[in-house]
């Protein structure tokens, strides 16, 4: 397919006189990749459309919420229907209840819930709540895991903090940095070590529990398993950040993968159904240390709004009556493809190391295991540029960062697995 983007160029430039960078999130300026992103203008199942008439097939859905596709009819219909009655009130609505319901019905460590409007508010807002109710300062993160951009939790943050190769961010104060304890990933040693440091003072660890900020990584066998018991040893929660990761592994998440019960859950992308929206989660004793119950303060004018809320439940209530064909589905598409492609690259001679865990997966331009953050940092980038490239040159639209996860809808079918291959094939050779 020739690619040319008169429509897209113009309007980047156009952008770059109101917006800095031309973006509103940085990874979308293919600054990591190079060339010009595309302007889109609407979106069906597998496929993205840009301003040149050029069809796309999305391996980011949305950064994930997607998981059913783009425009899923039961979800146009929702939002359209709840638009009707009014796109915001600020006050209470029945919905809520609705989807905190559901929620909780999938996610049994979530015995209640706040909804909030970005995956960052619930990541910040959960471990406000962890250190107000530990009366704990310090928090441990992990080298390549993002939280949110708030400022505690953008020391060694991966996604676009990593895609930009910066350590983390102007503007972060180091008296709130000195707050937080970036350790590698998969290291249960330095956790052991940084709680024996500092037994009574660290409030929480939160963790991705697949980390998908700096391109999928999977936790090592007993891993998840170590942080729960050393986090309950010393009093301290355990926060599993399931943004990501929420109802894309499966109904209840990682949390259910891998059979690990944490005191505290955030979420985001897919209970919102591609709407901007987020929860967080957990012990009924924990979250009702929140105003107005308790004393830790946390509030939201567009928190529980009536369009994000019918896109929620629409979208889990198709995932709860389609569980078992969805999953197993998405499951078998997702290893068609990305052992597809690493199948092909390793016939040309090119090293990939591929990483897959459900519907995430990323191809690292690397013949070494990828466990963490710093073997994750030992990828060809300018490799996986090139291969970028050639791919949406191919029709076929990649995350533009060697460092964010890919996702398959159950959108993809048989004909999309046949593009990609065969886009792939042509790339790599």
């Amino acid at each position: 397919m020739s690619r040319s983007l008169p429509c897209s160029r113009h309007l980047q430039l156009r952008a770059e006189r109101f917006l800095p960078g031309g973006v509103d999130s940085p990874v979308r300026a293919f600054r990591a990749v190079g060339g010009d992103p595309p302007f889109v203008t609407h979106a069906e199942g597998a496929y993205l459309f840009d301003a040149d008439g050029n069809r796309y097939l999305d391996f980011f859905g949305s950064w994930g919420p997607m998981v059913l596709g783009h425009a899923f009819p039961p979800v146009v219909e929702a939002i359209q229907a709840a638009a009707a009655r009014g796109a915001s009130f600020g006050a209470s609505i029945a919905a809520e209840a609705d989807l905190a319901e559901l929620v909780t019905r999938c996610f049994p460590s979530v015995e209640k819930l706040r909804f909030v409007s970005s995956g960052t508010e619930a990541c910040m807002s959960a471990i406000r709540l962890a250190r107000g109710f530990t009366g704990r300062n310090f928090v441990v993160k992990f080298e390549g895991c993002y939280h949110g951009h708030s400022d505690a939790m953008l020391v060694k943050a991966g996604s676009g903090v990593a895609t930009l190769g910066i350590p983390g961010s102007a503007g972060v104060p180091a008296e709130t940095a000195m707050h937080t304890l970036a350790l590698p990933f998969n290291d249960l040693e330095a956790v052991r070590a940084v709680f024996a440091a500092r037994p009574d003072q660290i409030a929480c660890v939160i963790v991705e529990p697949v980390v998908g900020n700096a391109g999928t990584i999977p936790p090592a066998a007993g891993y998840l398993q170590g942080l729960r018991e050393i986090t309950a040893r010393h009093g301290a929660l355990l926060i599993l950040d399931e943004v990501m990761t929420g109802f894309r592994l499966s109904l209840g998440g990682a949390q259910q993968v891998y059979g690990i019960n944490p005191d505290l859950t955030t979420l985001g992308k897919i209970i919102g159904g591609g709407l901007p929206c987020g929860a967080f989660g957990g012990r009924a004793d924990v979250m009702e240390f929140l105003a107005p119950l308790g004393p830790v303060y946390q509030a939201g004018t567009l928190s529980g709004n009536p369009l994000a809320m019918a896109a929620g439940i629409a979208t889990l209530r198709h995932l709860i009556s389609h569980e078992e064909e969805l999953y197993s589905g998405l499951e078998q598409t997702t290893e068609i493809i990305a052992e597809g492609v690493g199948r092909v690259a390793k016939e040309v001679g090119i090293p990939i190391t591929v990483n897959r865990v459900g519907s995430m997966f990323t191809w690292f331009f690397t013949d070494q295991p990828v466990t963490d953050f710093s073997s994750a940092a030992s990828s060809d980038t300018v490799s996986f540029g090139r291969f970028h490239r050639a791919m949406l040159d191919a029709g076929v639209w990649l995350p533009p960062s060697q460092y964010e996860a890919a996702f398959v809808s159950t959108a993809h079918g048989q004909a999309e697995v046949g593009k990609v291959l065969e886009a792939a094939r042509h790339a790599l050779a």
